[in-house]
């Protein structure tokens, strides 16, 4: 099996400066641009979840469906990374859904902030330097940790309405554009992957803990166009790292398994509420109990048929959309992420 991951590939031109091409994914392999339009929780695939490409045409309003189409050939540009879109979409994009992306040097100083709480210590991985930092050049001690490089792989990272996933992966800045080196890189997953680096020999275990890496974090965005950037971010540098490691590209049978993890851990979601953006619906039908009457204050009487109860209410409980469901690696089962808020299972 390990032969056939190994498969040695062309590098392909999957980017023209930052922007990942969805028409070179696809070129690569169709199957791979499928897994990363999928909706793991509708089995469909994910959503525009805006109106800014409604002029295209009307398989681009706001709650269709991405499909390969719309984002190759003809329309091969049409997805662009937020510092690459006018100024004037930019600042609709702030003003509409309140999107404002975060500089490198902001990304780094947060999250520094939770490696040293992690280690017990300051300066882990670089020393900030005003809106820089120096890369610690010796490889990552965890002497006098209580928890061992394994645990650290492994403790679960989330960035809540990640955008491109700049906390993540440090591919460039997201407000300058700035392509940043691999070995400078400040995310989460780019701070797993250093560590799977200095602490693997061999290849098996270089694929078993990077795989890890990539199980471990989690971001959820509701715009499509961002998702599907964000999943690229994360799928391009996965392709970078191993090809550091190896010399050579992944086998399409390792990217397409690599790209269902991130189709899984990076989704698509309304944050307010928990579920699929535009999936509630009006409650038809259903029978009023005491509950309704006496148990709520600001019950009416009408949001039962007019819209969803939990819209109706602002109550995360009750909306009749398709709640998001993500996986959890160790235990190989899919949760709704609401009952992970809640400490549960489902």
């Amino acid at each position: 099996m390990i032969s056939q991951l190994l498969t040695s590939l062309r590098v392909p031109e999957l980017a023209q400066g930052i922007d990942i091409l969805e028409e070179s994914v696809r070129s690569l392999d169709k199957g791979l641009l499928n897994i990363l339009l999928c909706d793991r929780t509708t089995r469909k695939n994910i959503l525009w979840a805006t109106a800014d490409y409604v002029s295209y045409g009307p398989e681009f309003g706001e709650f269709c469906e991405i499909t390969p189409e719309l984002v190759t050939g003809k329309y091969a540009d049409l997805i662009q990374p937020r510092i690459t879109k006018s100024q004037s979409a930019r600042l609709d994009r702030t003003r509409d859904k309140a999107e404002v992306f975060t500089p490198s040097w902001v990304c780094n100083k947060q999250n520094n902030l939770i490696d040293q709480q992690w280690f017990g210590r300051e300066d882990v991985f670089n020393t900030e330097n005003g809106e820089s930092w120096t890369v610690v050049p010796e490889p990552i001690s965890f002497e006098g940790c209580k928890k061992g490089w394994g645990k650290y792989i492994d403790a679960q990272r989330l960035e809540i309405t990640c955008g491109e996933a700049p906390y993540l992966v440090s591919r460039y800045d997201t407000v300058t554009g700035e392509k940043i080196p691999l070995g400078r890189r400040i995310g989460l997953l780019d701070r797993k992957m250093r560590i799977v680096r200095e602490n693997t020999d061999t290849a098996e275990e270089w694929l078993t803990w990077a795989q890890r890496a990539f199980e471990s974090v989690y971001g959820f965005e509701y715009q499509g166009d961002n998702l599907l950037l964000a999943r690229e971010n994360l799928l391009y540098s996965y392709i970078e790292y191993y090809y550091e490691r190896f010399q050579q590209m992944p086998g399409i049978l390792l990217l397409r398994k690599i790209a269902r993890i991130i189709s899984w851990n990076i989704w698509q979601m309304d944050g307010l509420k928990c579920v699929v953006p535009g999936s509630c619906k009006p409650e038809e039908n259903r029978q009023l109990t005491l509950f309704d009457y006496f148990g709520d204050d600001d019950f009416c009487a009408d949001d039962s048929s007019d819209q969803c109860p939990g819209c109706a209410r602002g109550d995360i409980y009750r909306h009749t959309g398709d709640y998001c469901r993500i996986m959890d690696w160790r235990s190989k089962c899919s949760r709704t992420f609401l009952s992970m808020m809640k400490g549960g299972k489902s």
